[in-house]
């Protein structure tokens, strides 16, 4: 029986409204939470101390955002010299862009995610999440991605097995 076109195996395509529908509740709720936070921060300490916090935060974050890529790309460089794997120099380098791209948005809330992938004490923490999310996406499988059966032993259309044997022609 042959799958229409368009349609994934494992049933991936609510799995990837779910998280459509997680992304827009996000966008929509992050910038709320923010001016909630700086109206919040404003309150205790007063409208000018909030705006130069937020500006040092700013200068803060762009004075680490440098000198955090340099020192992740002379780690990446030195990887790849050697013939390593640069697998935690990678992931450290996505962390600081990532990072790096949250400080880039005003507000306190993304600020210290930001920052939280940036510094260098707590972004080992950070990439230790990030390992453990990219293999369970890995031990889980992607949909459509094998011809294996799927997590919860169904097998995609078209995906019969066919027994026989290997012949090589040259014995």
């Amino acid at each position: 029986m042959a799958r229409p076109v368009g349609a994934t195996p494992y049933a991936a395509a609510p799995r990837r409204r779910g998280r459509r529908s997680w992304l827009v509740l996000l966008f929509l709720l992050v910038p709320i939470l923010e001016v909630l936070a700086l109206i919040g921060v404003g309150k205790v300490i007063g409208g000018w101390p909030t705006f130069f916090l937020l500006v040092f935060e700013s200068l803060l974050g762009a004075w680490l955002i440098r000198h955090e890529g340099a020192r992740t790309w002379r780690a990446l460089q030195v990887a790849m010299t050697t013939g390593a794997m640069p697998a935690k120099e990678l992931a450290d380098a996505a962390l600081v862009l990532v990072g790096g791209t949250l400080l880039l948005f005003p507000g306190f809330l993304t600020d210290i995610v930001g920052f939280f992938f940036i510094l260098p004490v707590t972004r080992p923490v950070t990439r230790r999440l990030l390992e453990r999310a990219v293999r369970s996406r890995l031990m889980t499988g992607f949909p459509g991605a094998s011809s294996g059966p799927a997590p919860d032993g169904r097998r995609p259309a078209g995906s019969e097995t066919v027994e026989g044997q290997v012949v090589d022609p040259l014995d």
